[in-house]
Formats: structure tokens, C-alpha cells, sequence
């Protein structure tokens, strides 16, 4: 699908990997609209990125405002073309420890906003994206969500992100299937260790240290990097229902 003058609704679009996804389908010509709490970064960026950008502040967790993030940008701008989920919270927690099991509010928490929040939007938009005319492909809409190599390598404190993540990349193939039909692709990028605000958070050394563990290239993901493959698999029609692997080779370690 070609970008440019398309729609994109970005979830966890002011920073990060979102940000960085926002830029580039801005720089390709696409309008751009990005939710997430962040209100002072989001509407900053979105002054930043110019006339063909918006942000709407948006609790994912609550459907009336995805409804109303997702009726603003058919609003202001005719349609949605494109959804790039990148909106999502880590955790650190085991399962058991000596000081008691793991708390369930907290998983029940991680689960609502990196699952539960993002197929909200998903069912929303793909329902307005059913809308749209068929394109020169036969498309009407890509979405893109993201998962993490911890869907497959989760690591010691990570089941409740895990088990989010791991649930991502198993809707993948019957989201494809159920709007296959309809002309709307899915696919899901499974990132490793990026450079983003939640990793730039840990000491140098330790960055340092985690970078040396990606076997080649032997560094962090470059939040551009993300939003180059984002752009692929936009442009690309014939990935569909497929979880890529963004990680440098890495598989990681228990801890």
C-alpha cells in the first residue's frame, strides 16, 4: 500500500518506538494521528510534524476514549488507513517469591493496557477501515501491533509481560484471517533490546552490557530501525499474518 496521503493511527505514538513511527510515515507523506497519556510530549510532536499531524490523549484501557481518538482522526482527516500498536507497560515480577505470589491486580493491569487495550483499538479501526474503497492492491488497511522477543524468550520476572506479549503474536494469523476477506492486512513486530525511553532509563553500563548480548548487529535498536520495518510491511502486500523478529539475532537469557 502506497503511504503517502494515507491515515495513520499510532498507539503510544509520542515516544519511542511509536515516535519514531510517526516520524517516518510523516516524512513518507502520511497523516498521522498519535494517542497516547503523554499530553505535553504528544502535542509537541505533533506540532513538530506540522498540519498532517494530531495528537489525541488516550487511555487505551478505555474504550470510550479509543472511540473518541478514532472518531477524531476519521474527523479531521476521512479515514484510517494504517494502525501501528506500539502503546504498552513492562513488568518485573515472579511468579512466587518468599514474600508472597505474584500481585493479580498487577498482572491483571499488564494484560488490560498491552492485550486487552490494544485489540480494543484494533477492532475499532478495523471497523472503519471496512469503509475505505478498495485501493490498486485490493486493500483497504494494514495494521501492525507490537509484541517482544519476550513472547517467545521470556525472561526470570516477566509472565505477566510475556504472557501479553505471547497472546499478541498469537492473534496475529486469525486477525489476518478474519479481514482477509475485507482486504486488511495484520502482521506483528516482535522488537528485541531497542533504545528506547524505558531502556535509556537503565545505567550506561548496563545498556552497555545488554548490547554486547545481540549478536550482531552488536548494539541497540535504533527506534528508526522499528519504524523501517513498519514502513515494509505498509508497502509490501504480501505480508500478511506473519510475527518478525526484530532483535539482531538475539535469544535471550533466563536473566
Amino acid at each position: 500500500m502506497k503511504i503517502e496521503s494515507k491515515t495513520a493511527l499510532i498507539s503510544g505514538g509520542a515516544s519511542g518506538l511509536g515516535e519514531a513511527a510517526a516520524r517516518r510515515l510523516a516524512d513518507l507523506g502520511a497523516k498521522v494521528v498519535m494517542m497516547d497519556l503523554n499530553e505535553e510530549r504528544g502535542s509537541t510532536l505533533a506540532n513538530e510534524l506540522g498540519d498532517k499531524a494530531a495528537f489525541v490523549k488516550t487511555d487505551i484501557c478505555s474504550t470510550e476514549d479509543v472511540q473518541k481518538a478514532i472518531a477524531f482522526a476519521k474527523d479531521k482527516f476521512g479515514s484510517i488507513d494504517i494502525v501501528v500498536n506500539c502503546a504498552g507497560v513492562s513488568s518485573g515480577v515472579k511468579t512466587a517469591s518468599k514474600k508472597g505470589p505474584h500481585d493479580l491486580d498487577h498482572f491483571k493491569k499488564v494484560i488490560n493496557i498491552n492485550l486487552v487495550g490494544v485489540f480494543d483499538v484494533m477492532r475499532q479501526a478495523a471497523f472503519q477501515m471496512l469503509q475505505n474503497s478498495l485501493n490498486d492492491e485490493g486493500g483497504r488497511g494494514v495494521m501492525i501491533n507490537t509484541a517482544s522477543v519476550a513472547a517467545f524468550d521470556g525472561q526470570i520476572g516477566q509472565v505477566a509481560y510475556s504472557a501479553s506479549k505471547a497472546a499478541l503474536v498469537g492473534m496475529t494469523l486469525p486477525v489476518a484471517r478474519d479481514l482477509a476477506s475485507e482486504g486488511i492486512r495484520m502482521c506483528t513486530i516482535a522488537p528485541g533490546l531497542f533504545n528506547t525511553p524505558m531502556m535509556a532509563a537503565l545505567p550506561e553500563q548496563v545498556r552497555i552490557d545488554l548490547a554486547k548480548t545481540v549478536p550482531f548487529p552488536q548494539k541497540l535498536g535504533d527506534p528508526d530501525e522499528f519504524a523501517m520495518l513498519v514502513q515494509q510491511i505498509i508497502e509490501n502486500p504480501m505480508l500478511n499474518g506473519e510475527v518478525i523478529r526484530l532483535d539482531g539475532a538475539i535469544r535471550m537469557a533466563p536473566k
